[in-house]
C-alpha cells in the first residue's frame, strides 16, 4: 500500500493531513542541514525524503498544484538534487522519478563514501483520483507473485536500464515504499541477473505471506508451521516443474544487498521478519535445501501457470520478490502512535534519537557452504 493507507488498521489512528505530509518544512527532515554520506541514517533519510518528493508530484499533478502552490520541490532540492526525469503510467499518474545530485563530483576523489550520482525512486499506493485504480491493480499482482507481467515495472526497468548504459551503476541507487519497494525488489534482481548491483533502499516493502509477526503464539508454534509449510511447498514445486531439490542461492542475486527497512506492526511488511527468521532456522536443522526450492516458486502462480498452459514472456525477474539470500535489514521496533504509522514512510527520518535507540539492524549473508549468519531478532 501507500504512504497514508490503512492508518487506523495500522494503529496509527488520526495523522497529519494528506497536505502537511506534502509540506517540506512541516513534515520533513528539515533538521538534517548538511548530509554526512558515511551514516546510514543520513543516506536513509535522503532516500526516503526523495520517495516522499514523488509522492507529492502526484499529489500536485492530481490537485493541480502549479508554480508556487507546487510542493514538491523541496523534498529533493533541500539536499541539493535536480529533477531530471519524471516516469509516467498509461493514466497518466507520477509513479517515479530520477534525481540527480548537484554535488556528486565534489566526491570523485573520495571513492570510500556513499555518493550517488543519481537515485531512482518510486512511491507507494495512492488513493486518490483514477490513480488507485492502477496501483491496485499492481498489488493484485504482487499477491499473486506476477508483478513482472504489469506494464509499470517494465516501464521502471527499461529507465533504470537506460540510466545504467548512460551512468556508472555504482553510482545509481533506487529507493522505493511500499508498491514502489516492491518495484524495487523487481527491478534490483532483474538488473543483478544481468550483471547490475544497484544500491537500493527499500521501505515497507510488500510480501504475500501469512504474516507470523502479528499472530499470538510462541517461537515453537511458529517454527513448526514455517517448517511443514516450506516442505509442502518443496513437494508442490518439484511435483509441478520437475525441479530437484536447490542446494544453492543464485550467487549473482546473493551478491547484491539491498537496505531493508521493516515495521513489526505491519502487516504489510512484517513477514520479512519472519521469513528470515525461519530461514535461519532451517539452515541450523540441516533443512537449508528445502526452504529454498519451497521459497523459489510461488505455488499460485504455478497453479495459474498450468491452468493457462502458458508462461509469462517478460524478460524481468519472476522469482518471488521476497527471495533475498543476503540483506541488511533495519527494524523499527517502535509502536505506532497517533502521528506515526507503522507502514508510514516518514519514520525513516526520525529525528528523536531515543526512538532511533529501537532501531535493529540485522545483517543477513549466506555462508559459503549455505549458512545464513545467525540473525538476532527478539
Amino acid at each position: 500500500m501507500g504512504r497514508g493507507s490503512l492508518r487506523k488498521m495500522m494503529g496509527g489512528g488520526a495523522t497529519a493531513s494528506d497536505s502537511d505530509t506534502d509540506t517540506f518544512s512541516i513534515f520533513g527532515p528539515f533538521h538534517l542541514t548538511s548530509i554526512d554520506w558515511t551514516s546510514s541514517y543520513y543516506r536513509t533519510s535522503v532516500a526516503s525524503s526523495l520517495v516522499n518528493g514523488v509522492y507529492t508530484l502526484e499529489g500536485d499533478r492530481l490537485e493541480k498544484r502549479v508554480g508556487s502552490e507546487s510542493l514538491a520541490k523541496p523534498w529533493w532540492e533541500f539536499f541539493n538534487f535536480t529533477l531530471l526525469e519524471t516516469l509516467m503510467d498509461d493514466d497518466g499518474s507520477i509513479y517515479g522519478a530520477v534525481f540527480e545530485y548537484k554535488l556528486y563530483n565534489l566526491y570523485q576523489n573520495t571513492p570510500h563514501v556513499k555518493v550517488p550520482h543519481h537515485v531512482i525512486a518510486f512511491r507507494g499506493t495512492m488513493l486518490k483520483g483514477k490513480t488507485w485504480k492502477s496501483d491496485m491493480k499492481l498489488n493484485l499482482k504482487i499477491s499473486f507473485n506476477n508483478l513482472h507481467q504489469g506494464g509499470r515495472p517494465m516501464h521502471a526497468v527499461k529507465a533504470i536500464r537506460n540510466m545504467v548504459e548512460k551512468y556508472s551503476e555504482s553510482a545509481i541507487w533506487l529507493a522505493g515504499h511500499s508498491l514502489g519497494a516492491a518495484l524495487v525488489l523487481l527491478a534490483g534482481k532483474t538488473m543483478t541477473s544481468v550483471g547490475f548491483l544497484l544500491e537500493s533502499y527499500i521501505f515497507n516493502p510488500p510480501i504475500s505471506s501469512l504474516p507470523l509477526e502479528q499472530l499470538p503464539g510462541g517461537d515453537m508454534i511458529k517454527n513448526v508451521f514455517q517448517i511443514a509449510k516450506s516442505v509442502v511447498k518443496a513437494t508442490v514445486v518439484m511435483a509441478l516443474t520437475d525441479l530437484k531439490v536447490q542446494d544453492q542461492d543464485n550467487p549473482k542475486t546473493t551478491s547484491w544487498i539491498p537496505y531493508l527497512y521493516v515495521n513489526p506492526a505491519d502487516p504489510i511488511c512484517a513477514g520479512y521478519i519472519d521469513y528470515f527468521r525461519h530461514k535461519t532456522y532451517m539452515s541450523e536443522i540441516g533443512a537449508g535445501e528445502i526452504e529454498r526450492t519451497g521459497a523459489r516458486k510461488s505455488v499460485r502462480s504455478l497453479l495459474v501457470g498450468k491452468i493457462r498452459g502458458k508462461s509469462s514472456t517478460s524478460d524481468l525477474s519472476t522469482e518471488p520478490l521476497h527471495l533475498l539470500p543476503s540483506a541488511d535489514m533495519i527494524v523499527n521496533n517502535n509502536k505506532p502512535t497517533k502521528s506515526t504509522t507503522a507502514h508510514g514512510l516518514h519514520q525513516w527520518w526520525e529525528r528523536d534519537s531515543t526512538l532511533l535507540a529501537n532501531w535493529e539492524s540485522c545483517c543477513i549473508r549466506p555462508y559459503i557452504e549455505g549458512k545464513l549468519d545467525q540473525l538476532n531478532l527478539q
